[in-house]
């Protein structure tokens, strides 16, 4: 399957299980070294199709075609750039993300097999409106450090080396973040994992090797 069908098919099922909504968020794949195709602007989540995607050089940016690429295809770049490793990358606002994104909540990993391995490590960074240079910087600074960066009062940006494991990264931080919430809501008390046994279970390779 092609890089396009798959993120067709991501986007379609980002819609379909409420992980984004309407034309917010955008989607790439790394086709070679040095090329990604990335959403069109204005794209809907829901009607993806072939030509609804943009093929852009990572080194300098060029966009080929005709078409808009997302307006925030610089923080793509910056991933991509400093990521060789990535071959997928989502952002999207999903409700329970997005929410947490807007306060100072942490989201815990040390929950259960997946978030244990899909939540090890979660970068943040500061408001920058979406498109901007400096969104696009503070990105490619955190990217490095983690699959995972939580932008404030935006939504969330995850990567990884398919579409898939990144879908899977998302769904799993959507998880705990609901999880969470609705822990509090209800006066139900989270029992943490110990961390010497998530240790174990991320060193021991329990579930997947773990990616470094």
């Amino acid at each position: 399957m092609g890089e396009k069908q798959q993120l067709i098919n991501a986007g379609h099922y980002l819609i379909s299980n409420q992980l984004a909504w309407g034309t917010s968020g955008n989607i790439s794949a790394r086709i070679d070294s040095n090329r990604m195709i990335i959403t069109a602007s204005g794209t809907f989540m829901a009607n993806l199709g072939q030509d609804d995607f943009v093929d852009c050089q990572i080194d300098t940016g060029q966009i080929e075609g005709t078409r808009k690429a997302s307006k925030e295809t610089p923080m793509h770049l910056g991933i991509y750039r400093q990521r060789k490793d990535v071959k997928a990358i989502l952002h999207a606002s999903p409700l329970y993300t997005t929410l947490f994104s807007c306060s100072y909540e942490p989201i815990l990993s040390e929950l259960f097999v997946e978030t244990m391995y899909y939540l090890e490590n979660i970068a943040y960074v500061d408001y920058y409106h979406p498109g901007s240079q400096e969104l696009a910087e503070a990105i490619t600074e955190q990217a490095p450090n983690a699959n995972i960066i939580i932008m404030r009062n935006h939504g969330v940006v995850v990567f990884d080396d398919s579409v898939l494991e990144a879908q899977m990264r998302l769904e799993t931080l959507e998880m705990a973040c609901r999880m969470i919430l609705k822990a509090k809501e209800s006066g139900v008390q989270l029992k943490m994992i110990p961390e010497k046994t998530v240790q174990s279970f991320l060193e021991d390779s329990f579930y997947k090797t773990r990616k470094k």
